[in-house]
């Protein structure tokens, strides 16, 4: 046996003999000394859990000579990210994850957290890499009796050690040692969009994961020789980066912006002052506003972190003589600049430019060499004014006051939009990103939603749906707004990073009945900062799961889950898609793309899984039946 370690990272690890055989009081000291804020509910846990399972260790020692060497590691935190699974058990090649409920059966939310432990040790733990990774779920007042749901297996405490029996008669590959799984760097999370601006802004390295930074890479490493290229030659680039939403565009400009890439490259102004190499514009006013509280702790900085677009057209549309300090711009979702005349109507100006003419223009002024980045999002054009498309910037190009100095780099699919115009064009394919990273392990939620939205295609659906679920991103309905809340709340019990949140449609009358208040007078006075920043606890949280986020607050930000209120604004009505009971909005050329649209952002917004809430109302149950039939499992 060995000697029972309390490493930094877990509560206690060692051998299986040595964890069976220490008295229990001493396990229970050492997991107290680790988790100092325990509850007492936690320690009554801990009393009651700690003697079967030394039982359940010895029995699979006895019965199993090589278990003398499997690892038992209890209440092992997951680094940067404050949650522990209950146990975990190193068996040569194979990883068991267990945690414990007090209670007779499992509910959804226990089965969607174990299997979510499981899947992120799968995700983004360098020693999980290649190896099984087993979830079990331990109701511990049930019987022996084994189920298999999504993924996870459920067994009273009685019928834990014939299922690590089990496992180790499967588990193949080289053993895993306690000293490399517990190593503070072998576990790097995908970071949210506010963490990762935080790190940046602070100089931090970013915790990506290898397969994140294999996607978006690419892409920043091409703009970088191209803003190399356009320094070197004394010209200016648009360069537009396409992608699917949560494919990696907005964190792409982030670290364009906070890289130190540019700071050699900056040409020296007649104030003799070096200018800021780079700065991050978004049209959404939610976006900057999450940013800007998420970085207002950090000197005030977070308002030249990133600005918001209005802002900037207005500061350099009444100065003419105003010349950015900027080289490199990069302007977030580049397909919803405004056309002029929504300009005209915002700005209140008669001679007003469209968006992507004034910022041809700003660049012109841009002394030596300048680059637009424009980030381009597909399918999230949801204001009026934003139907213009990528064809502006076509004919921004063709206003252009030096023509000749313009090379247009975007992906070949752009190609019928810019190909024979004033500038030169190179198709870059480095410049699409088309795999949902917001979304770690659900690559195929973009096309299920397209299967959903635009094809109306439930079987299609449903095959999508299905690996979904596998993959790690569970699918939920109810019509019921409290069990989707309690839902939530339990899933994320004791994870105080987590952010889940009720996000709505603005069209929708019919809501505010149902206990959700998606009103104008309601979502004006969102404190979106607070919304998605504050802690659980505070009022403004969006944990507190009383204010609600239309598509409006929430578009190209992220919550770890959401609940998906449907309203009446799309109705599936005789087997098609209909938008016939919809608050009509104002100046809209397709009101009924602009829906869909709508549901895409709020279909899209959830890191780890969503239920939908479909409210008890009869002209919404065909909707919850056909969602059903797409893949959304039912709650209770």
């Amino acid at each position: 046996m060995t000697d029972p370690v309390t490493p930094d990272g877990c509560g206690w690890r060692s051998d299986l003999p040595t964890f069976a055989g220490t008295p229990p009081r001493v396990v229970k000291l050492s997991l107290a000394d680790f988790v100092r804020d325990a509850s007492s509910e936690q320690v009554r846990s801990w009393d009651r859990s700690i003697p079967w399972l030394q039982r359940e260790s010895d029995a699979l020692v006895r019965c199993h000579e090589p278990a003398r060497t499997f690892t038992a590691i209890l209440e092992y935190e997951l680094p940067r990210e404050f949650r522990r699974p209950d146990v975990i058990v190193l068996e040569n090649g194979l990883v068991a994850v267990l945690e414990l409920k007090g209670k007779e059966s499992a509910s959804q939310a226990d089965i969607d957290q174990v299997a979510a432990y499981a899947r992120d040790l799968r995700c983004y733990h360098a020693e999980c890499e290649g190896r099984n990774v087993r979830a079990v779920l331990v109701p511990t007042r049930a019987d022996a009796t084994r189920r298999e749901r999504d993924g996870v297996t459920i067994v009273g405490p009685t019928g834990v050690h014939p299922l690590l029996l089990d496992f180790a008669r499967e588990a193949t590959g080289p053993s895993l040692s306690a000293e490399a799984f517990l190593r503070p760097d072998a576990y790097a999370p995908m970071p949210t969009l506010v963490r990762a601006a935080r790190a940046l802004f602070e100089k931090e390295d970013l915790p990506f994961i290898k397969r994140a930074r294999a996607l978006t890479d690419p892409a920043l490493r091409r703009i970088t020789e191209i803003a190399h290229e356009a320094h070197r030659t004394r010209t200016r680039r648009l360069v537009l980066l396409t992608g699917v939403p949560g494919s990696g565009k907005t964190l792409v400009g982030l670290q364009l912006v906070h890289s130190g890439f540019l700071d050699d490259l900056a040409i020296p102004r007649a104030t003799g002052r070096p200018p800021a190499p780079a700065i991050f514009l978004s049209g959404n006013a939610p976006l900057v506003a999450v940013l800007q509280d998420a970085l207002k702790e950090a000197g005030g900085g977070g308002k030249t972190f990133v600005r918001g677009v209005k802002e900037y057209v207005q500061q350099y549309t009444k100065r003419l003589e105003a010349i950015p300090p900027e080289h490199l711009i990069v302007f977030d979702e580049a397909q919803r600049a405004w056309t002029a005349e929504h300009v005209r109507r915002k700005h209140k100006v008669t001679d007003a430019l469209s968006e992507p003419e004034s910022f041809i223009h700003f660049a012109e002024r841009i002394p030596g060499w300048s680059v637009l980045v424009g980030l381009i999002g597909t399918g999230q054009e949801i204001h009026a004014g934003e139907e213009g498309g990528l064809v502006q910037w076509r004919r921004a190009l063709e206003t252009a006051r030096e023509p000749g100095s313009w090379t247009v780099h975007a992906p070949v699919d752009l190609e019928s939009v810019f190909a024979g115009g004033p500038a030169a064009t190179r198709w870059e394919p480095s410049l699409t990103l088309d795999t949902a990273i917001r979304q770690h392990h659900a690559e195929g939620l973009s096309d299920f939603v397209v299967a959903l939205l635009e094809r109306g295609d439930a079987a299609a659906a449903a095959r999508l749906a299905e690996k979904l679920s596998l993959g790690g991103f569970p699918l939920r309905m109810t019509r019921d707004l409290e069990m989707a809340k309690a839902h939530a709340r339990r899933r994320f019990d004791g994870e105080p990073l987590r952010r889940f949140g009720i996000v709505a449609s603005s069209r929708d009358k019919e809501l505010p009945r149902f206990g959700v208040d998606n009103t104008f007078q309601a979502t004006k006075i969102l404190r979106v900062g607070p919304w998605y920043n504050a802690p659980p606890t505070d009022p403004d949280s969006c944990c507190q799961l009383r204010s609600v986020a239309t598509e409006f607050a929430a578009q190209g930000l992220e919550l770890d889950f959401a609940i998906v209120a449907w309203g009446t604004d799309l109705l599936r009505v005789e087997g098609a898609w209909s938008i016939a009971r919809a608050r009509r909005g104002k100046d809209l050329e397709d009101p009924f793309r602009i829906r869909i649209n709508a549901y895409r952002v709020l279909l899209t917004r959830a890191r780890d899984g969503m239920v939908i809430f479909v409210p008890p109302d009869s002209d919404l149950d065909e909707t919850a039946a056909f969602l059903e039939s797409a893949g959304f499992r039912l709650l209770g």
